[in-house]
């Protein structure tokens, strides 16, 4: 097995945020593969969130983002189990980035099970629509529609999109990879988004 240098450990620490312990871990695990550790990072904290997602998040913030330009604001509340946690630099920091990346993408939902079923009808409707006017045949309009559907979703809904900062990671992505940082249930409860001029 390689060695694995100490710079390596530090560039997985700035990449995942994860402590220095654990990066070693994952890159004697990937034989120092960088890319194969972040991975292995990832479905670590992915099981962590999946284990703890059932822990009552009865603390949290509430964090305010205000854009540059003062025309766009956003107001965030996310829960944890603990209040120490809840002052964590960690989590304002999560709190500060996802503010930011709401007020730059605009999500309607926070996710596929809270859009609105009226909503959800109407875009199905034209969906099919579309599909029948181009000539599609009848046993694959449903398909595609539940594609379109999913497309949707990573268009409206927060926990769905691609994270303005990284696209290679949705919020979702980012949330789990929080939680198997912190080894704490931590939810993103609601959020609302505030634009000069909008209705």
């Amino acid at each position: 097995m390689a060695k694995i240098s100490i710079e390596l450990i530090q560039q997985l620490r700035e990449r995942t945020g994860v402590g220095m312990l654990d990066c070693k871990k994952a890159l004697e695990e990937t034989n120092g593969d960088i890319e194969k550790a972040v991975e292995l990072l990832r479905k670590k904290g992915a099981a962590i969130a999946a284990k703890r997602g059932s822990n009552v998040t009865a603390e949290g913030i509430v964090h305010a983002y205000i854009h540059p330009g003062s025309r766009v604001g956003v107001l965030i509340e996310i829960n944890c189990e603990t209040d120490f946690v809840a002052r964590t630099d960690d989590l304002k920091n999560f709190a500060n980035d996802v503010c930011m990346h709401i007020a730059a993408m605009k999500p309607l939902y926070l996710s596929a099970q809270e859009v609105d079923p009226k909503f959800l009808e109407h875009e199905k409707d034209i969906f099919k629509q579309q599909l029948v006017d181009a000539g599609k045949p009848e046993k694959i309009v449903a398909q595609i529609v539940e594609g379109k559907v999913q497309k949707m979703y990573s268009e409206v809904c927060l926990l769905n999109q691609t994270f303005v900062k990284n696209d290679q990671l949705t919020i979702d992505d980012l949330l789990k990879e929080l939680i198997g940082r912190i080894g704490e249930n931590i939810k993103i409860k609601r959020f609302a988004r505030f634009e000069i001029g909008a209705a």
